[in-house]
């Protein structure tokens, strides 16, 4: 059995007679040909079904082949959080089209240069960057300028895209008040990332307004951590009658350690979290929550990169109250 390879530059020169590199303009569309010799390299390559290596162009040109997704955290294991899978799933659905391939990056909060690192890979054509930090933004070299976005907070370098959480939070908050809670404690998020601070600073603001007293107890976003938090609330403030979650992940930890203490939700205590993630809708109770588009975001923060755009001011997308039974 006879198998035939791809053809090659190589074979469209040769058909077209003419040099590799007269075919390599005229096929990448750069520098000068005459229009009989574009018309003879066009009609090689497409009678020998030729396909030009999109990969091997980017490296030639220093545009890279990938879109790297570089996620800030403590640890490696950030890149195992639900959200990111989502991130990675939207940028890889924008740059598809472009022959480009999206890789994961876990970028240690402690060492920020490392983004220093993926600028040398001429492998890597635009950069987005989640959960980052004042410090990363400030190590990103010039290299990658132009091809860079953020997912939380920018510069005047990086345009940064977000969710309104802050707004969210404040709807958040606001329902449970106008449903009669008034002792309402809070499981934060990560203190060191921005988006965390608007969601407490919004807390903070509705329980001023109304005269209440503050109850904040850190958190990670975590289940984990929220089951944690859930205990800790009730033992330093035993009237609790509700429980904000920074995320649905920290919400359920706080659902499963109030079931296990034989607490009733919501009738003891309400509690509601933020993203709106699938599985909101099918806790026992199902979850109050506030939505987080996370898909649009990514998607515009991934075409922002590929079209190398102008910095923007920073985008937040609205967030919505999303009421259900355990608030």
């Amino acid at each position: 059995m006879t198998t035939h390879r791809p053809a090659t530059l190589r074979d469209v020169a040769l058909a077209a007679g003419v040099s590799q590199a007269t075919a390599s303009r005229v096929l990448a569309g750069t520098g000068y040909a005459a229009p009989a010799t574009r018309e003879r390299v066009h009609a090689a390559a497409e009678r020998l079904g030729y396909v030009p290596n999109l990969a091997a162009r980017a490296l030639v040109r220093g545009t890279g082949v990938r879109l790297v997704v570089a996620v800030s955290g403590t640890a490696p294991t950030v890149l195992d959080d639900p959200y990111v899978d989502r991130v990675v799933g939207a940028a890889a659905r924008v740059c598809a089209p472009y022959g480009l391939g999206v890789s994961l990056h876990w970028l240690p909060t402690r060492a920020p240069g490392e983004v220093r690192r993926l600028a040398e890979d001429r492998g890597v054509g635009g950069l987005l960057l989640i959960n980052t930090t004042e410090a990363v933004l400030d190590a990103v070299p010039a290299r990658l300028r132009g091809r860079v976005a953020s997912i939380g907070i920018g510069s005047a370098l990086v345009p940064a895209y977000d969710v309104d959480n802050g707004g969210g939070t404040e709807a958040v908050v606001r329902h449970l008040y106008d449903t009669g809670r008034r002792h309402i404690a809070m499981v934060t998020g990560p203190r060191w990332l921005s988006c965390a601070g608007r969601s407490v600073s919004a807390y903070r603001r509705v329980m001023r307004d109304a005269a209440l007293p503050v109850r904040l107890v850190p958190g990670d976003f975590s289940a984990g951590r929220g089951r944690a938090a859930a205990r800790e609330v009730l033992e330093r403030w035993p009237d609790t009658d509700a429980i904000v979650g920074s995320s649905d992940a920290t919400a359920f930890g706080v659902l499963d350690r109030l079931r296990a203490d034989g607490v009733q939700v919501p009738g003891d205590v309400a509690v509601t979290g933020f993203d709106d993630v699938p599985l909101a809708a099918m806790t026992a109770p199902a979850l109050t929550t506030a939505t987080h588009p996370v898909a649009q975001i990514a998607t515009a923060a991934a075409t922002a990169v590929l079209a190398g755009r102008p910095v923007p001011p920073s985008t937040l997308f609205p967030s919505r109250l999303v009421r259900r039974v355990s608030a």
